[in-house]
């Protein structure tokens, strides 16, 4: 078998000249990998039996080496990446080294049989594939004018880019919260301001606006409320150990005005801490049919790239002591097919939705795991959980309904009975995929990522088939 190699020249030179059709090449997959291992349809490869647990080792100079295995359908692949260490847990944050290395290893991919076919340099596509996972939820958003991100790393890089790129024609401005205007912000200022004309015209963002704010400015703190009140996608990019910023910018009534989606990517041990408790608090809050707060509504959920990892290694998600049924998997929510805009333009969710997407929750048609997650979403009671442990007792262990279930009284009925429960039941569903998608488009969203390797045996596949299409790197016929 055909062995390719890939330096990180050759992975910035495929990533680099992205159009936004290759993009899409690259969320089918990864869309179809992440539901696979979200809703277990798949008894074999990417569901979560076949995805362990990342290893960590600790050096002496502070560093974090991960081991990260994971598995699909037709594939098996490892990354080993080594990240500096970004401080101690009793630092500061202004104790932090300005510019942190990015992370620095490799990716390495085998076919089912374990025949090596891949081997790539892990430093862009670590960036890259935590952003392609993101941008399966910025790609819902609606009305994006205003992005503001902490951090001027690669994931900082690419969260922008895959932004522009979506949603280019629309985004006003590009804010930049850094401690220092350091090298690092310099080259990432350079490399969109650099960017050829022709890519910044084809894709809509010729005109918008770049700016960079550090807590050097007289006016940092009136700025950087201003810039997290009027953002529309918020990106956390940094190891913090600490919260960003004072979650009363966002928890009062005018900021909570706005619906945003907040993507937090930066931390990865339990002590890291990008987002205030509060924030998160907020999201999960169960509110009464009531509740309506326009454009701005709290989904009662925080997505996360990976429950169990999540629950582990996110600071944040500790601190503020987020339990499992407060959560759902990106995976659980990447397949529904309706943005907001599809039938019912820019809008927010009123009471009525919620009630209809409550009941109708319980009646998805998904994996045993998404369903316990998903019959919470938008106010879980005991009731409601009632409801999911008798329906998911009667379920098979393929996730099928039991024979005693498919037997019951309403399965005897007449055809036409039978008929018009189905057409009931789909109805039903359907409103739940409606309101759900409106929360995604338009509503307050938090994503939680502490990033899992199948993500990087994904990317990392469909990099090496580029290559090969493009004649990109080195490839030995017969390793």
């Amino acid at each position: 078998m055909p062995l390719t190699l890939l330096s990180d020249r050759d992975t910035k030179e495929i990533l680099h000249g992205l159009t936004f059709e290759q993009l899409e090449r690259f969320q089918d997959s990864l869309r179809q990998a992440l539901h696979e291992f979200s809703t277990g349809t798949q008894d074999e490869g990417a569901c979560s039996i076949h995805q362990p647990m990342r290893t960590a080792m600790q050096g002496k100079d502070g560093s974090t080496t991960l081991f990260m295995p994971s598995a699909s359908s037709s594939s098996i692949g490892v990354k080993v990446v080594t990240l500096a260490s970004p401080t101690s847990p009793t630092s500061t944050a202004s104790d932090q080294p300005l510019d942190k290395p990015s992370p620095q290893g490799s990716l390495t991919i085998m076919s089912s049989t374990g025949r090596p076919f891949g081997f790539l340099n892990a430093e862009e596509v670590t960036a890259f594939r935590t952003a392609l996972a993101s941008s399966l939820l910025i790609s819902r958003r609606t009305h994006v004018k205003t992005v503001t991100v902490y951090g001027a790393g690669r994931q900082a890089f690419w969260h922008i880019r895959l932004c522009l790129l979506i949603h280019g024609s629309t985004i006003k401005n590009v804010h930049i919260i850094n401690r220092a205007f350091s090298e690092r912000v310099r080259a990432l200022f350079k490399g969109f301001l650099g960017m050829d004309p022709e890519i910044k015209e084809r894709e809509g963002w010729s005109n918008t606006k770049f700016g960079i704010l550090t807590p050097t400015y007289g006016e940092y703190a009136r700025l950087e409320a201003l810039q997290l009140r009027n953002a529309d996608i918020l990106i956390c990019t940094t190891p913090s150990t600490k919260p960003l910023f004072d979650e009363k910018i966002l928890t009062s009534p005018e900021g909570r005005r706005k619906g945003r989606l907040i993507i937090a990517i930066g931390s990865y041990k339990p002590h890291m801490i990008e987002l205030p408790s509060e924030i998160l608090m907020q999201a999960v809050k169960t509110h009464g049919s009531g509740h309506f707060h326009r454009n701005a509504y709290e989904g009662g959920v925080i997505v996360v790239d990976a429950l169990d990892a999540a629950l582990k290694e996110a600071g944040e998600l500790i601190e503020a002591g987020i339990s499992a049924r407060q959560l759902v998997e990106l995976g659980e929510l990447v397949m529904l097919e309706k943005t907001a805009d599809d039938t019912y333009g820019y809008s927010s969710t009123d009471s009525s939705d919620m009630v209809s997407m409550r009941s109708s929750f319980e009646g998805l048609e998904v994996g045993s795991a998404a369903g316990r997650s998903l019959s919470s979403v938008f106010g879980g009671d005991n009731g409601s959980e009632r409801k999911a442990a008798s329906r998911n007792n009667s379920k098979s262990p393929s996730g099928r309904r039991s024979d005693s279930r498919r037997s019951s009284g309403i399965f005897h009925k007449r055809t036409s009975s039978r008929g018009a429960f189905e057409t009931e039941r789909k109805s039903s569903q359907s409103s739940a995929d409606d309101a759900m998608c409106r929360w995604l488009s338009n509503g307050n969203v938090i994503y939680k990522s502490v990033g899992m390797g199948l993500m990087d045996l994904v990317v990392g596949s469909d990099l090496v088939m580029i290559a090969r299409e493009r004649g990109i790197g080195v490839t030995i016929q017969d390793f």
